[in-house]
């Protein structure tokens, strides 16, 4: 260690010059201790070195001034990085929140960096996205520009709005946005079929759309080409009729309930 002289010889001197002529006051604070010593720093500094022929002071203001750089925009934050891929939704799950990349970048892998108050997202090496940090509730974090077009028309919906407008035409329609909104591993993923099926309520009518809505939640139809296709059918129009119960048989190998008995 080269510099450990040059160290020892700076604290000997403020051993000397300052700490020396302390030893006999007393004091009450840290604020006065700080005081007194910043009383005898200028003399220290001021004082010429034979070896160096020169001040620390004035070396400082010819050698070290120049040199110093500003201090950070902002404090050093501290961050965790980790690995993950992105999902099908364009989205990376972060502590159960789901945040967006750009879709092109769907299944890759990437470099997340969580800091104290934001999410960054780098792909070699080159930051993609940035959000607002937002843990634990399961929800996402969707930047519009990192939708597909195809995705971009249903950016400002919510589960609770379309819910709201399927219940508005009718509680058959209601239950099978619902469901179909619950059976996604991402509310977002059934919106454009959920949009798709309300839609259907203009060219066909509410009673109709209500018609297929029960058929299609009877047979596990949770999709819009299964209700649009129950409406291009008529099968809405169709009820299947229940097997009509026959009459008893009768034969003689067959016991009576009085043979119980």
């Amino acid at each position: 260690m080269p510099d450990k002289a040059k160290v020892e010889v700076g604290v000997l001197l403020v051993q000397r010059w300052i700490i020396a002529r302390l030893r006999r006051r007393r004091f009450f604070s840290l604020s006065e201790v700080n005081a007194a010593i910043r009383e005898l720093l200028p003399r220290l500094n001021g004082k010429v070195s034979r070896h160096l022929g020169a001040s620390r002071r004035t070396l400082f203001e010819q050698l070290d001034r120049p040199a110093l750089k500003p201090l950070p925009a902002s404090p050093f934050e501290y961050a965790e990085w980790f690995e993950r891929r992105v999902g099908l939704d364009y989205h990376v799950e972060v502590e159960k929140h789901y945040y967006s990349v750009p879709h092109q970048l769907l299944k890759k892998a990437l470099w997340v960096r969580v800091a104290a108050r934001t999410i960054e997202i780098f792909h070699e090496g080159t930051r993609v996205a940035s959000h607002v940090r937002t843990s634990g509730n399961r929800k996402h974090t969707t930047v519009p520009a990192h939708m597909p077009d195809s995705h971009r028309r249903y950016a400002g919906l919510t589960p609770a709005e379309l819910r709201r407008r399927a219940h508005a035409i009718g509680p058959n329609t209601a239950t099978l946005v619902d469901l179909i909104l619950r059976t996604k591993p991402h509310p977002e993923q059934g919106f454009r079929a959920c949009v798709g099926i309300i839609r259907l309520a203009k060219p066909h009518g509410r009673d109709a759309l209500e018609a297929a809505c029960q058929r299609a939640n009877e047979i596990g139809g949770l999709s819009y080409s299964s209700v649009k296709s129950i409406l291009q059918n008529n099968l809405h129009r169709h009820r299947p009729a229940k097997p009509a119960e026959g009459p008893a048989i009768t034969h003689p190998n067959i016991r009576g309930a009085s043979y119980f008995h």
